[in-house]
């Protein structure tokens, strides 16, 4: 069963997963993949030997934010389904603000699950496309999207804004159940991009108030951990 938890609680939720599965592992070195190149920020996991990849989307706003990064040993951009991607190959996803931004969200995710190993962990954050900032950012044109959320989509921004029904809690929740995945954690949060000028956060109210809290301005941020199972009568990805 997932546990929902309170901002306050959130913590070093990613990190600490990570540190329990290494354990497990007797020390082995973990090999993670970092999906979401332009988001996907360290774990900052000193004490634990890893292995960083990173895929994406070809874009130049990602080009820009991997020539800034130094701990991923190689990466590869395109269409996501087909990048290589090798089957159980991965102790560790890290799947930081992709899904919404790509089309075929469903294929990838499971493209990347068969490439994690048995009993491998996803490290899952993304934009809930019910939220107010989910419903601004999907409908809004490109150049509106620019000035609603900068600084914080940065530079070369915005990317795409697809997405798809996976991209929200039941979505998410559905996909997992289909699959046969446990979420261990579950956290929500409002993100800093929906507040990162004033004309964002007044759109994002403004939603809020013409749906009657329907799609809310609050926590448009889902993270959780998810787990492959191990067991060999759980369904195989």
């Amino acid at each position: 069963m997932s546990e929902v938890r309170s901002v306050a609680e959130r913590g070093d939720l990613f990190g600490q997963r990570v540190r329990e599965h290494w354990a497990g592992q007797f020390g082995r070195r973990l090999d993670v993949l970092v999906a979401g190149c332009a988001h996907g920020e360290p774990l900052g996991l000193e004490r634990v030997e890893t292995r960083a990849t990173g895929a994406d989307e070809d874009h130049p706003a990602i080009r820009m934010a991997l020539a800034e990064r130094s701990d991923l040993v190689s990466w590869a951009l395109g269409d996501l389904r087909c990048v290589p991607m090798p089957p159980r190959s991965y102790d560790v996803i890290q799947l930081s603000f992709l899904l919404e931004r790509i089309r075929h969200a469903e294929l990838v995710f499971d493209r990347m699950l068969r490439a994690l190993r048995p009993g491998g962990l996803v490290l899952l954050r993304m934009r809930d496309r019910e939220s107010a900032y989910g419903v601004v950012d999907r409908f809004a044109p490109s150049w509106l999207r620019r000035l609603l959320w900068r600084p914080a989509a940065g530079p070369g921004a915005p990317l795409p804004a697809v997405y798809e029904p996976l991209t929200s809690a039941d979505g998410m929740h559905a996909f997992c159940l289909s699959r046969g995945l446990l979420i261990l954690d579950e956290e929500r949060a409002g993100g800093g991009a929906a507040a990162a000028t004033r004309l964002g956060a007044a759109a994002v109210a403004a939603v809020e108030r013409l749906t009657n809290g329907r799609h809310p301005a609050g926590d448009d941020e889902i993270a959780m951990v998810i787990k492959k199972p191990q067991h060999h009568f759980a369904r195989l990805i």
